[in-house]
């Protein structure tokens, strides 16, 4: 299977590499299935409603078994950019699964929960476990990824989730 490890924040200084690539390099233990980094940011979305879609993107979607969402809490919410690209996709998304990674001054939980009710309208099945790291005790200077490594645990549980509810959902697409 094929799963799509989506850096939601656009903004210069992101961290959202750098948690992306810690994430990939654990799911890639998984040597039967792919991940790969789906950056919102290379695909230069146009805001919904003002210009034709991104076919790209639409097909990066529509290719993928399931999704690792890296979403960064910014105000007690998730970013504007990586709404923008859920929305920017409607059928494509439809009976998969995905895990959500967030981080924060809070672990990013808030941005987690609001993530979860936007992909549910999108049919997309989020798992329970959601990796969360914050930035006073998983950053230094709040930009150098340095997560413990108890965290890979939490990383491991979320893609057994995720590849066993991913199966379940091939069969009915």
């Amino acid at each position: 299977m094929k799963f799509g490890i989506i850096l939601g924040s656009t903004r210069e200084g992101r961290v959202s590499p750098k948690v992306g690539a810690y994430i990939q390099e654990i799911a890639n233990q998984r040597s039967e299935h792919q991940f790969e980094i789906v950056d919102v940011k290379a695909f230069d979305l146009p805001f919904m409603g003002t210009a034709e879609p991104n076919l790209a993107w639409n097909k990066k979607i529509a290719e993928l078994d399931g999704y690792i969402f890296i979403v960064q809490e910014y105000n007690h919410g998730f970013a504007a950019s990586l709404k923008n690209a859920v929305d920017s996709a409607r059928e494509e998304w439809f009976d998969k699964a995905a895990g959500i990674v967030s981080y924060g001054s809070g672990g990013g939980i808030r941005a987690a929960e609001q993530l979860r009710n936007v992909l549910a309208e999108q049919k997309v099945a989020t798992v329970r476990t959601n990796p969360a790291f914050n930035l006073f005790t998983d950053f230094e200077n709040f930009s150098t990824f340095k997560p413990g490594e108890h965290m890979a645990a939490g990383v491991n549980d979320m893609l057994d989730e995720l590849l066993l509810w991913s199966k379940a959902f091939a069969t009915i697409r």
